[in-house]
């Protein structure tokens, strides 16, 4: 199995709360940086996906913390989809250290949605990889 897309981080000194520690909702603003990283990287941009009619949506967002970040250590945010038959799929993220300790584990819970009815699309998996330049990445 090939390793999961990722993308660098260096946590910054404003990202943190009063104790030091990266703030809880940036962890949320790092996996979502993932995700577009990845949907660029497969060859999609944001305003390719409004111009098809459909949006990305987030349904549910858990995150697990495991260590601490502090200001200036330096992450990978892994992004990997997990695509059904339905009309959601899931993304599994990973936030490492660069000594391989797991600061965060992110599982997401997202559909695609038809933007003019308004309601979520049918394998949505098949969608964004027929947008995309490179499909396998997805």
């Amino acid at each position: 199995m090939s390793e999961p897309f990722s993308v660098p981080v260096t946590v910054r000194g404003y990202e943190t709360d009063v104790q030091g520690h990266l703030n809880q909702s940036v962890y949320l603003n790092y996996a979502e940086h993932a995700r577009w990283s990845l949907l660029r990287a497969a060859g999609i941009t944001q305003a390719e996906l409004i111009g098809s009619g459909v949006g990305p949506v987030a349904l549910e967002t858990t995150i697990r913390y495991l260590r601490e970040l502090l200001a200036g250590d330096e992450v990978e945010v892994t992004c990997g989809f997990e695509w059904g038959e339905g009309k959601t799929f899931r993304i599994q993220q990973t936030i490492r250290k660069k000594d391989g300790t797991v600061a965060a584990e992110i599982t997401a819970v997202g559909g695609l949605m038809d933007l003019e009815k308004r309601r979520l699309v049918a394998n949505a998996g098949e969608v964004l990889k027929g947008l995309a330049t490179d499909p396998g990445l997805l």
